[in-house]
């Protein structure tokens, strides 16, 4: 089976995010740069996250981080505790309001290095997928969960494949990531972080994944991803779900494809 062919949603921070027909890659502007210098130094300030294996994380070249995904937040607090820019997807309606409300969210979310995209499977979940590729062809540093959304009962979900491709095909090395606490600073429907908790940043050894061969070979992409997963589960220490993390089969129809064997991106 090609990628192509077996492509699925949910392989960036917000559930079955593709990219903007129009939306290319934008990093290292004068939002982004301005946001970096003021906003990491004070998150880490108000919340003091405890951040391990720095060093873990390349200083140049080309970097996938792989997380697991507990709370929205997850995309501010790996750029925050990050030694080098990071840059992920998030909803495209992030950067689509208007008025002074508008305007705040879409500076706060391009200072962080977000790159708006929009929702949709199959070719738009491959435009995605190319998107990233793009940045990490510009020798940067993209973060993307491998769970496809955010775990709401803390248990660490199986992986999609979507990551693996990636790193098969570019060549860039993974660095698994756990985070831990970050659904108690900010759960699922909670509309401001709070103050009274702290989250662990856990930067885990970089991963080489051509071992497993071809990025054609969905097999390779199958044990890549559970490499990916397992370093995950040693540094996050979450409860196993051994499941995929997907809304409820609404029809009869969803419940047989969900119950066929079938790759997952």
């Amino acid at each position: 089976m090609t990628p192509e062919q077996s492509v699925e949603p949910e392989i960036s921070p917000e559930e079955g995010s593709s990219t903007d027909e129009t939306a290319k890659p934008r990093h290292a502007g004068f939002a982004y740069t301005l946001g970096r210098s003021l906003i990491t130094p004070l998150a880490r300030l108000v919340y003091r996250p405890r951040i391990e294996g720095r060093d873990n994380v390349p200083p140049t070249g080309p970097v996938i981080f792989a997380s697991n995904h507990l709370s929205f937040i997850d995309s501010i607090a790996i750029p925050v505790a990050a030694p080098r820019p990071v840059h992920f997807l998030a909803k495209s309606s992030y950067f689509e309001g208007t008025g002074f409300q508008g305007w705040m969210s879409k500076t706060f979310f391009e200072s962080i290095g977000a790159i708006p995209v929009r929702r949709g499977a199959g070719q738009a979940a491959l435009d995605a997928l190319d998107l990233q590729r793009q940045l990490l062809d510009e020798g940067l540093a993209v973060a993307l969960y491998p769970e496809g959304t955010r775990s709401t009962d803390g248990r660490l979900y199986k992986g999609r494949t979507g990551v693996a491709f990636l790193a098969l095909q570019t060549g860039a090395p993974v660095v698994p990531v756990g985070l831990i606490g970050t659904d108690k600073v900010m759960p699922v429907g909670a509309k401001m972080p709070t103050l009274s908790e702290r989250i662990t940043v856990r930067f885990g050894t970089p991963l080489d994944l051509s071992p497993h061969g071809p990025a054609t070979s969905g097999r390779a992409r199958r044990l890549a991803t559970d490499e990916i997963m397992a370093a995950i589960h040693g540094l996050s220490g979450q409860e196993l779900a051994g499941s995929y993390n997907e809304a409820p089969a609404q029809s009869t129809l969803e419940k047989i494809k969900q119950a066929l064997p079938h790759e997952r991106r």
